[in-house]
C-alpha cells in the first residue's frame, strides 16, 4: 500500500506530495476493537435523562378504588397502583449514565485502524488550503473534487476559520478539528479530506511543553512542493 498522497490545491492542481507515517496509516485493522470503541462513544453521547414516575410519585391518594368485597372484581389497594388508570409505572426507566470506560490506548488504536482502512482504499485526501477569499460555492467545489461519494469528513486545523465558515452549512460535509478526530466520524464518512496544516498538526500530536521533538516534524513527513 502506498503511503504517498498527492496534495492538491483548491483548483485541483497538484501542489506536491506527502508521506503518511506507517504507524498511523498502515496498521492492522482490529474490527472488534473498533466496534467496541465506537459503541462506547455513541453510548457516552446518550443523555440518560429518561424517567417514568413510579407509584410513589404519581398524583392521587391512598384510597381504595372500591370496597374490598362484594363487587365481583379483584381486590385493589390503591388508585396509584401500576394496574390502575393514571397509576405509576412498574419498573420504568430511571435516569442513568451510559458511559463506558475506554482506555486511551484503545481509542488511539481504533482511530489508527479506521484511518489505515481508509488509506488502503485510497480514501484519504489532502488539500493544500482552502483560501479565505473563496466563496462558499468555490470552497465546496474544492473539497468535492476528491470524491463523488456522499459523506465527506473534512479535517481542518485551528486557525482555518474562513474555511470552516465556508463549509459548515453544506449537507453531508462534516467538519472537525484535527485534535478532535475520532473513530466514529471516520467510520461513517466515505472519504476523509485533510488540509495540509491539519494533517501536519495531527501527525505531530499535541504540543508538550518546550520540547523540540515536534519542531521539524513537517520535514519528517516528507512534504515536498
Amino acid at each position: 500500500m502506498s503511503l504517498i498522497v498527492e496534495i492538491k490545491d483548491a483548483k485541483g492542481t497538484k501542489a506536491g506530495t506527502i508521506d503518511l507515517p506507517a504507524e498511523i496509516f498502515d496498521v492492522q485493522v482490529n474490527i472488534p476493537l473498533i466496534h467496541q470503541v465506537v459503541t462506547a462513544q455513541l453510548n457516552a453521547a446518550r443523555q440518560g435523562t429518561h424517567k417514568a414516575k413510579n407509584r410513589g410519585e404519581v398524583s392521587g391518594g391512598g384510597k381504595k378504588p372500591f370496597k374490598q368485597k362484594g363487587t365481583g372484581r379483584a381486590r385493589q389497594g390503591s388508585t396509584r397502583s401500576p394496574n390502575q388508570r393514571h397509576g405509576g409505572v412498574a419498573q420504568g426507566p430511571v435516569p442513568r449514565k451510559y458511559d463506558e470506560r475506554t482506555p486511551k490506548k484503545m481509542i488511539k488504536a481504533a482511530l489508527r485502524g479506521v484511518l489505515s482502512d481508509r488509506q488502503r482504499n485510497e480514501r484519504i485526501h489532502v488539500i493544500s488550503e482552502i483560501a479565505g477569499e473563496l466563496k462558499t460555492k468555490a470552497a465546496i467545489k474544492a473539497v468535492r473534487q476528491f470524491s463523488d461519494r456522499e459523506r465527506l469528513l473534512v479535517v481542518l486545523a485551528h486557525g482555518e476559520e474562513s474555511a470552516w465558515l465556508s463549509l459548515r452549512n453544506e449537507a453531508y460535509l462534516h467538519l472537525i478539528r484535527q485534535d478532535q478526530l475520532n473513530a466514529y466520524d471516520v467510520v461513517v464518512a466515505d472519504d476523509v479530506i485533510f488540509s495540509k496544516k491539519a494533517l501536519t498538526d495531527f501527525v505531530a500530536g499535541p504540543a508538550k511543553g518546550t520540547s523540540t521533538k515536534a519542531v521539524g516534524r513537517e520535514s519528517e513527513l516528507g512534504v515536498s512542493a
